[in-house]
């Protein structure tokens, strides 16, 4: 991978990164031989996992279409990555060009090449940010003025929340961004689990301690809860192929061994 001006001077080469691992198994180009080889390395125990990682990708162009549909035109899509080929931003302004989208990653490698990526494009705007300062997060997207909050908003947290420890306390992470949010909003989780895993896949998940975002697997119910009390549209939790997929020969015959469930929910106004 070739950058302008060779990377960041913070960039740390001896240790692999999440969201360049990532992208390797999207098949992007934004990535270096050590991410390459603890993807490698992960993709000998896991055989599936390039198609787990499109199983995700799938699975958030799914719901971003289903919140269009909805009628939101704004998105905070929160450890977003690299923004490489299928994105929030081609699919929101596929379908309404006038979409704004606000991305936000811990990663400094993702952040300078998601801007790179994305000059030009003024409806959209990358923050560098951690998940773990939603506060922080709110403000910087309101001061990038894409974002109002006091219009629905669609919150993405694709494959993120997983990175968060439970010392650090999701649970309350995501209530802090679900209260910033006016009724109409959405938010969309997808989340690695543990649940009907075999242990070929726990194994493999383990190796993410070697990144500087070691993952937390969690049961379907864990999960659940960080929607709190927003409305979870149908069919609810589930494994990531079984949400809305596009027609049913999308559907994989084993759709657990994906290993991540994933939900969508809507913050209805309280009654009264």
């Amino acid at each position: 991978m070739q950058m302008p001006d060779g990377p960041p001077a913070e960039i740390d080469l001896t240790r692999p990164s999440a969201a360049r691992v990532y992208d390797y198994f999207l098949g992007g180009a934004h990535n270096f031989e050590i991410d390459r080889q603890l993807a490698e390395q992960i993709a000998s125990m896991t055989p599936n996992l390039a198609a787990t990682m499109r199983s995700g990708r799938d699975f958030l162009r799914r719901a971003v279409r289903v919140l269009l549909d909805a009628g939101i035109d704004q998105f905070l899509d929160i450890g977003s990555g690299i923004p490489t080929v299928g994105n929030v931003h081609e699919v929101a302004q596929a379908a309404n060009p006038k979409a704004r989208i606000v991305y936000v990653d811990i990663d400094p490698v993702a952040v300078a090449h998601s801007r790179e990526l994305l000059a030009g494009n003024d409806l959209t705007a990358v923050l560098h940010a951690d998940l773990r300062e939603p506060e922080r997060i709110l403000a910087e997207a309101r001061e990038s003025g894409l974002i109002d909050f006091d219009r629905p908003v669609g919150i993405l947290l694709a494959g993120v929340v997983h990175f968060v420890p439970n010392a650090d306390r999701p649970g309350d992470l995501l209530a802090t961004l679900r209260a910033a949010a006016a009724p109409g909003s959405y938010l969309v989780v997808s989340h690695s689990t543990f649940e009907d895993q075999p242990q070929e896949m726990l194994d493999a998940q383990r190796l993410s301690a070697r990144t500087d975002t070691e993952i937390t697997l969690r049961s379907r119910a864990e999960i659940s809860s960080f929607f709190g009390d927003w409305t979870i549209l149908e069919p609810g939790v589930v494994h990531m192929p079984l949400w809305r997929p596009d027609s049913p020969s999308d559907v994989d015959e084993h759709p657990e061994r994906f290993g991540a469930f994933g939900g969508v929910a809507r913050h209805d106004q309280p009654a009264g």
